[in-house]
This record gives structure tokens, sequence and C-alpha cells, in this order.
């Protein structure tokens, strides 16, 4: 006999291909000792499938199957149509028998909740938590048989298929269970996680709690009580104003009453529950291996637990030996890049330092440098605190949290320290170059050095574009060295350096003898030969040439990138406007977001990534827009240096002071520029190399050994030369890892991690911040308000006139985007990183390392940006 019906105590309730995610998940939680579960029992994907066959809907799901994700109207017509047809199908008699009597070992009239459970669900690697529906409080045969047929419909709703088309599954490859649980009715519930979902700290458990029943805290329809406990203490407590709350109606279902207003700021939860709550969590996780997501109840006084299921979410760790102790740090927060990277990009990445044997770990496509024998020295602690403070501050922060745990510090390793490794950029000619450029003040010797770079990149070029096969990789490491020489050679970092001591001189200066903050950023307005400032105001050339042809305007936002050209220079004004952006491509083409992975694709393959921004600065500025932004920056420069030298001239020996001054103004100007040309100088070389490495990958696709040349994206650089030297790749390795990738790409990396789980955060001071302001770092002075544009791709930078940008990072790509706005706000960054330099050097007020600011202001919300002090406020 088929099994269309199983006990979750039944053994065969383990097995997810019959029950599902959230019963196989209830089956391993009623195995679990000391943790109450209410009885239940799954009707199997044997059920499922037999419904299907009889529904006939073969024709409708290879339909579904052919459609794009971003087809809705398609998606919409034929999901409605499979539910109706699987709504109306009934379900065969062998099945209702099963169900009958599992249902009457329950109560005939007993009421139950009735949840969906398919099998690609409350998966380790994917939650699908909400895709499908559940029905509580259902009550007689009848309706539980109707609610059996609505789970199997919900599979099909447009939300469930749209994900699964996303992410890629199969439309017929996930099946749906249904689990048949007894309704408990608790005087508070809620959700627990065994580690905090937001900042992936295994220590802490996060607990949400309200009165009546929990179906409403999951789907937010109320306000919850939030409890953060770590080490057996609660550490962080939030009491709600619970006004609603979600109870079972007589008749079946449920429904939404007012909570008494003498109660509702009453805790749904004493301290002590709480606490228990959080033992229980942790035992159910020691049980399931890792962890949970947990649903609970509260019922006379004790809990009881409806589901578990893994978290998603969180950030894994790296694979170490048990015992070993160490602190891990974000190289991606340095590098304004926090996604993740495709094994090539990272493997290239990487590949660049292996001659300096960096102490790194790789987690998620993302790269940490193992700081732990930094900690554990003296040394190591100082050089810390002097680098990351202009970097991240946040991390340092962090940082300076972790050393006070004194038992933990005592734990960590001894030995290399990756600070003070001498990898090139500290050697005893650095601070001799940077005395001779500073005393020097040359304003040739930064263009004379960028033209010596230009020549050797160009010269690397025509070798490399001759070359195939493995020699193109042995040519790669080659230009590793040159590239990693011209970065770290001393001469440009004595530049660099002679640059910011020329800031911080004028900054001092400035702040002391005019009592303005801002008065050094405006001073530092007028640099010369800073390639990324450049290119954002070369944009501007580009938008005067579309402002003048409508029919382009018009069409520009349709093209593709496969044959932008080809249909631009078809339009009205297309030829002149293509020839502007080729123009533009020549010099800056080969950037892009996210830079650092050589796979991404660089605006000379994807020139549509450049129309919103385009696009934006028709809309939002004048024509001639250029001159008269680079005339408003060097007079309002000029104007400050001429306050700021007749302020020093009127003060005792002020005459010579204010030449000496003026002097090292001027050194901004001639100097500081360079500072973006090392990572303008990396982008350049990696495009060469990208375009080397993108023939072999086509040669491969004409050959089969791949099925396309994006497939080597998901190959290590020595894996790519082994393809092509052998012309051998393992498909299903491509495949596995494009999925891992989609999944890493939704994860979020913490900046400090130690090997345990335990996620450090680094507050800020909010004592002198208005209530409710979002702390983060000062980074350029002004305040601004607007409406709040939260971006997470350059390609959606569709701006308006007075908005301000919200993003997670900036790097030098989105320069550009940088001339529509008023005012922008990140995640990531610190003083000295690009977005802070560029939006001082554009006199945007600024505010960066605000943690999770894409999640807390809403797209559209007005809010206010103070630059000056370093916060955000919603208005």
């Amino acid at each position: 006999m088929v099994t269309y019906v199983v006990e979750v105590e039944d053994e065969a309730a383990t097995r997810l291909s019959l029950v599902g995610g959230k019963g196989a998940g209830l089956a391993a939680l009623v195995r679990t000792p000391g943790v109450r579960v209410p009885a239940a029992f799954c009707v199997t994907t044997e059920a499922y499938r037999a419904v299907l066959a009889a529904a006939a809907l073969d024709p409708l799901l290879d339909r579904l199957a052919g459609l794009a994700a971003d087809d809705g109207a398609a998606i919409a017509a034929t999901s409605a149509a499979i539910r109706t047809a699987l709504e109306a199908t009934p379900i065969p008699a062998e099945v209702v028998e099963q169900i009958d009597r599992h249902l009457a070992a329950l109560g005939d009239r007993s009421p139950v909740a009735v949840r969906s459970s398919a099998t690609a669900e409350d998966l380790p690697s994917a939650s699908f938590a909400g895709q499908q529906e559940s029905y509580l409080n259902v009550r007689g045969r009848a309706d539980v048989l109707r609610s059996i047929s609505r789970c199997w419909a919900s599979l099909f709703t447009e939300r469930a298929v749209t994900y699964r088309l996303r992410n890629g599954f199969d439309q017929r490859g996930v099946e749906l269970a249904v689990v048949v649980q007894q309704m408990v009715f608790p005087e508070a519930a809620g959700v627990l996680f065994t580690a905090d979902p937001l900042t992936s700290d295994r220590k802490a458990c996060s607990v949400d709690a309200s009165f009546g029943l929990g179906e409403a805290v999951v789907s937010g329809l109320v306000d919850t009580d939030h409890y953060l406990v770590t080490d057996g203490r609660i550490v962080d407590r939030r009491v709600a104003a619970k006004r609603t709350v979600v109870r079972p109606l007589a008749g079946g279902g449920t429904g939404t009453t007012t909570v008494d207003p003498g109660r509702q700021t009453r805790p749904a939860l004493t301290d002590d529950q709480v606490l228990r709550l959080a033992r229980l969590g942790r035992t159910i996780e020691a049980h399931l291996g890792r962890p949970q997501d947990i649903e609970w109840c509260l019922v006379d006084g004790d809990f009881c637990v409806v589901q578990s299921r893994p978290i998603t979410t969180l950030f894994p760790l790296p694979d170490l030996p048990a015992g070993s102790a160490r602190v891990y740090m974000s190289f991606g927060h340095q590098q304004m890049m926090t996604d993740a990277m495709t094994p090539l990009g990272l493997s290239f990445f990487v590949a660049q330092f292996e001659e300096d044997a960096l102490p790194t770990v790789e987690v998620a496509g993302r790269i940490f440098l193992d700081l732990s024998h930094d900690l554990a020295s003296p040394i190591g602690r100082l050089t810390l605190r002097l680098v990351m403070g202009g970097i991240d501050p946040i991390m340092l922060n962090a940082m300076k949290v972790l050393i006070r745990r004194r038992a933990f510090m005592r734990s960590l390793p001894r030995g290399r320290r990756y600070f003070s490794m001498g990898s090139g950029y500290f050697t005893w000619r650095l601070p001799v170059e940077a005395i001779r450029a500073y005393r020097g003040n040359d304003p040739d010797l930064v263009p004379a050095l960028m033209a010596e770079r230009r020549a050797r990149l160009e010269a690397t070029r025509r070798t490399v574009e001759g070359l195939s096969g493995e020699a193109v990789f042995d040519a790669i490491r080659q230009d590793f060295r040159q590239l990693k020489q011209d970065i770290q050679d001393p001469r440009g970092m004595g530049i660099i350096y002679a640059g910011i001591v020329a800031q911080a001189l004028v900054d001092r200066t400035a702040r002391r003898t005019l009592r303005d903050k801002a008065a050094g950023t405006v001073l530092a307005r007028a640099v010369a030969h800073d390639v990324t400032a450049e290119m954002g105001v070369a944009l501007l050339d580009v938008a005067d040439v579309v402002r003048g042809h409508p029919e382009v305007m018009a069409g520009l936002a349709r093209l593709g990138d496969a044959d932008f050209f080809d249909r631009l220079e078809r339009l009205e004004g297309g030829p002149e406007t293509a020839a502007a952006i080729r123009g533009f491509l020549d010099r800056y083409g080969m950037r892009c977001a996210g830079e650092i992975d050589i796979t991404r694709p660089r605006w000379n393959e994807q020139p549509t990534a450049l129309v919103p921004m385009i696009l934006s600065a028709v809309r939002t500025l004048g024509p001639d827009a250029r001159q008269g932004f680079t005339e408003a920056a060097v007079e309002a420069a000029d104007a400050k240096e001429r306050e700021l030298l007749d302020r020093i001239r009127r003060q005792p020996g002020g005459r010579r002071r204010a030449r000496r001054v003026a002097r090292t103004i001027s050194r901004i100007r001639n100097l500081a520029g360079y500072r973006e040309y090392p990572k303008y100088l990396m982008v350049g070389h990696y495009w060469m190399i990208k375009q080397a490495l993108m023939r072999e990958a086509d040669g491969l696709a004409r050959e089969g050994v791949i099925e396309a040349p994006d497939d080597v994206r998901f190959l290590t650089l020595d894996e790519f030369r082994e393809a092509v030297r052998t012309r051998r790749v393992d498909g299903a390795v491509i495949a596995a890892r494009r999925a891992r990738f989609a999944l890493d790409a939704r994860l979020t990396p913490p900046r400090v991690m130690t090997s345990e789980g335990e996620v450090f955060t680094g507050g800020y001071d909010t004592s002198r911040m208005p209530a409710g302001a979002l702390p983060g770092i000062a980074a350029s002075p002004g305040t601004v308000e607007g409406r709040a544009r939260v971006i997470l791709s350059m390609e959606q930078a569709d701006l308006e006139p007075g908005d301000i940008l919200v993003t997670t990072f900036t790097d030098p790509s989105w320069t550009p985007a940088f001339l529509s706005i008023t005012g922008l706000v990140t995640e990531v960054g610190g003083r000295a990183t690009h977005g802070s330099v560029i939006a001082r050097e554009y006199g945007l007020p600024a505010v960066v390392g605000v943690e999770n600011v894409t999640r807390l202001i809403p797209d559209g919300r007005r809010i206010r940006v103070n630059g000056t002090e370093g916060y955000v406020q919603l208005l």
C-alpha cells in the first residue's frame, strides 16, 4: 500500500522527500529529549503526486517552466490556472481514507493547524519561508480536507513560482507534503533564534514574543517584545506596546482583537521564562546540529514547540580544528566590496598576494584576514589602531570590545603578524619618498608617474594580446608581480602619504583659525589628477550630447548590452551619442561596481549600466554642467583659501605663516589626486587580463568543453588553467558552485567574527545625537534633507533632483551617480575610503558606516543627513 499519511513519530517522517522540510523538522523535534511537541501527522508527497496526476496539469507545468522570472502577467495567469485545477480536483478515496484514520486519532472535532511542507523548504541552504500557506484552528473533517487541497495549490502562488524561477528550482522538482498538527491555544507565542539573525552571532539567542497565537508574530501582524540572551543573561530587552492579538475563533479560523490598554505594555514573558526558552533553544540546537529558527508557544506556564528549521541567513564559519581560537576581519569592508565573489574572482584576487603568504581564509565567497596574531601582540594591536581608524572605525571599535575579553585574548595564538610583516607598502624608502614629494611639491610629479604607469601597462597589453593557451596564465602571474611593484612603489606611496599629511595639516589649521569643520574639505575640492573625480564630471559631457536628442533620451533605457551601439546608432542623434559614450569608455570602460572581482561585467561589456546615471544627470543638471561644476569647485576652494590666509595674516607673525599654509594647500592640489590612481591602474590591468581570459573561455565554449564562456567564473584560476591544458571540465562542479554562489550572494558578511561564531560590532557614542538618530561616521561635512533612495546596485541608480543616495557601499564606479544627489549614506566605509573622499571633493554631506542602514531606512522616506556630526535622522 502506498504511504499517503505518516505519524511524525514514524521513521518515514524523517525523509525529506516524503514529508517536506517542515515535516522532517517536526520529526526531528519529537526525537529531541525534553521538548514538548503537539501531536501531528503528515500527508505525504505521494498524496500530492496522486492529486497532481488526477488534475492532468502537464501542459500548464510545461508552460510555467518556460517563463521568465520577470514575466509577471504570464506567471499570474498560469499559476492561477494551476491553483484552480488543484483545488477543484477531488482527493483520491485511498488518500482520504488514510487521512480520516489519522485525524480520528487526533479527535475528529479537535482543532488543528494545517501547514504546507515543501521538499525545498526549511533546508540548511534555503528556507523558502512564507512561500506556501498555513491554516490555523481548522475544525471538522471537511474543512481539514479543503485546507489540505488549498495547501497543495499554494505551491503555485505567484510569489512561490517567481521565487523558484529566480533561484533555479525546477517547478516539477519541488513537491508538497502537508502537516496536520493539534492546535494549542497559548497565552504567549513567538519566535526564538538560537543565533542572532542580524549579526550572525552564534553566542546570542534572539527572542520575539507577543500575546496570543504565534502566527501573528511570524507574519509581522503584531508588535513584539524583543530579548537578546547571551551567556545565560538578558543583555537587551525591548517591551513593545502590543495593541492587537490574534486569537482562535469559536467556529474555526482566527481573528484579531484589541488588547486591553492596561495590558498592552506588560511583557509577554517573564525574565525567567525568557531564560528558560533560551535554554530550550540550546537543547534543540545541540540535538539538530545547527542554529535554529524555532516557533514556540507558552501553554499553562510550559513551552511547547510547533516548528524548528535551520537559520539560512547566518554567515558560515571557516573550517577549523576543534579548540582553535581565531579572530577574522572582513577584507571586503576595507575594499568597499562586501558582495560574494565567484570562485574565479576570489582565486584571482588572492593569487596576487600568494608570495606575501597573507593569513587569509575564504568564507561564502569573501576574504577574511586572520588577525589572531596581531591582536595577541602589543605591536600588532597598536598598528591595528593606527590603520583601521581611517578605514572603518566600526571595525576598530569592535576590535576594542574584543580586546577587553581577557580570557579569549589569552587563548589566541602567537606568531607572524599581518600588519607588521612588511608586505611591500611599508619600507625604509617610503618616508624618504614622502618627504621628497612633500618638500619638492612638483606639479609635474604626479602626471609623470601616471604616464610611466600607463606606458608600462600598454606594453604588457601588447604582449598578452599575442598569447594563447597556458602562456596566458604564465603572463598573468608575471603581471601580478608588475602590478604589485607599481602599486607598492615607494614613489607613489610617498606621494599619497605626502598628500595625506598636507590635508591633515590644513584641516587642523582651518578648524583652529576659522572654527569651521568644513573648511578643510572645501579647500581640497580643487585637487589635480584625481581620475575618480574626473570620471564623474566626464559623464556630464555625455549627458550634454544626450540632452540634445529627444529620441535618444526616450530610447536609451530600452537598449540591451549585446547590440547596444548598433541599436543606438539607428536613433536620431544616435551616432553622436555613441561616439560620446565610446569616448568615455575608452578611458573608463574597465570600471564597474565591485571591480576587485575580475568576473564582474565591466562598463565596456555592460554599457547599459551607465544609462541610469546619464539620464539622471540630464534630469538633475543643466547644460554645460561639467564646466559649471568644475568652476564652482575651484571658486569655492579659492574663496576659502583667501578667507583662511586673510585671517592668518591678521595674527602675529601671520605673513610668514600664511605663506607656509599656502604652500601646504598647493601640496594638496598637486599631490592628493594620486591617491585614486593605484586602484585605477589595478582595474586597467584587470581589464587587460580579463579580455585574455575570456578569449580562452570562448575557445572552451566553441569546443563544447563548457556550455557557455560564463561557466569559467565557477572555476578557480588554477582549474581554469588546467581546463585550458586538458580541454576537460566537470560540469557538475560548475553547476554546484553556481548554486552555492547564489546562496552566498544573499548573505551579509560580519566585520569581525571569531572562530566560535561570535560576531563583534562596534558602537558609537550617541549621547550628543538627537533621539532616534542613526549614528555613523562624519565623512563629509554639511547638512541636507531629501528623499532617501535606497539603491543596492548601480544599475538601479535612477535618481531625481534632491535625492540622497543610501546604499551598502560605494567604490569608484559609483562616482558618476554622485553628481545627481545631494547627500550620501552608506553601511560600509570610513573617512579615508573612496565614497568619503569623492563626497568631500564634490561637496556632498555624507555619513558612512551606518550599520544596517539599507534595512532601517525605507526607500522614499525623507531624511536628514548631518555629515558634520555623523548621524542620519528619519523625518
